[in-house]
């Protein structure tokens, strides 16, 4: 057990998840899909929101990935807090469901590999866009390792090579089967349905072509209000790097879809990258 300034105790439990384990896994096992058949990816897009408005999106994508002995976790940086590229090191993170160690060996090489990344547990003290996909993740598989690495922004050019930064590090070492790449965002927030789907559409077509170019462009062009578009950047070109030539759409809806109000809605989309 991890204990002191090492463990990162969670921020949103009981907020945007139950804070008791078996309730936990109750919501999540009633949003699995128990019939979806596994396969192996590079990387996927998961959406962060309340469990009760995307946890449907997060569950069914995890439910047909294999989930590797590492994790690499891209998300915003939502509080602005810590630097640019921040990567908490070693320890641990804790979830109801228990604690997932930070695979340090990776961390390490990939510092070591790129000039952006920095040691920084402060930008993840309160960060809630990575925490939330953990649980779904410990839900199948309960012995895998993360680095989790929060996003701030940045121009597309460097965020393409943060992404190839990773990558060569993970094909150095020879970790391609054991690593993949977890991306974390929501897609269009507080607009019409109509609106939003017709936004995230854009979005959605760019990922699905690994083309973080026209993605960044499509954000920018189209006024959409995806905050991890530069996550995904990252992970895009990282994927793209580690052999990915396909991404599918698992799943798409908002919280109009959970609630009925189509009038203010946000978007979620979770994606495979293969």
């Amino acid at each position: 057990m991890t204990t002191g300034s090492n463990l990162r105790k969670p921020a949103v439990a009981g907020q945007f998840y139950p804070s008791s384990a078996r309730e936990l896994k109750d919501q999540i096992g009633l949003l699995i899909d128990p019939k979806a058949a596994k396969m192996d990816v590079i990387a996927c897009m998961l959406p962060h929101a309340g469990y009760v408005y995307s946890g449907a999106v997060a569950a069914k994508t995890v439910s047909g990935i294999n989930i590797k002995d590492t994790v690499i976790l891209l998300g915003p940086n939502h509080t602005g807090l810590g630097a640019a590229f921040s990567i908490m090191a070693e320890g641990a993170w804790q979830t109801p469901l228990g604690e997932v160690k930070i695979d340090a060996k990776l961390a390490a090489l990939l510092m070591k590999q790129s000039r952006y990344l920095e040691e920084d547990a402060l930008a993840h003290l309160h960060e809630h866009s990575l925490e939330v996909e953990l649980p779904f993740l410990q839900y199948f598989r309960t012995d895998f390792q993360i680095v989790p690495i929060a996003v701030m922004g940045g121009d597309t050019g460097v965020l393409v090579r943060v992404g190839a930064e990773i990558a060569s590090a993970v094909k150095d070492n020879n970790l391609r089967d054991s690593v993949m790449i977890v991306a974390s965002s929501d897609m269009t927030h507080y607009e019409a349905q109509a609106q939003a789907e017709a936004k995230d559409k854009q979005a959605i077509e760019a990922i699905l072509r690994l083309n973080e170019d026209e993605l960044m462009d499509r954000v920018s062009r189209y006024d959409i209000s995806m905050c991890g578009s530069a996550p995904v950047t990252v992970m895009l070109s990282a994927a793209k790097m580690l052999g990915a030539r396909n991404a599918r759409l698992v799943k798409y809806q908002t919280s109009g879809d959970v609630t009925g109000d189509k009038s203010s809605v946000v978007g979620y989309a979770g994606i495979v990258v293969y």
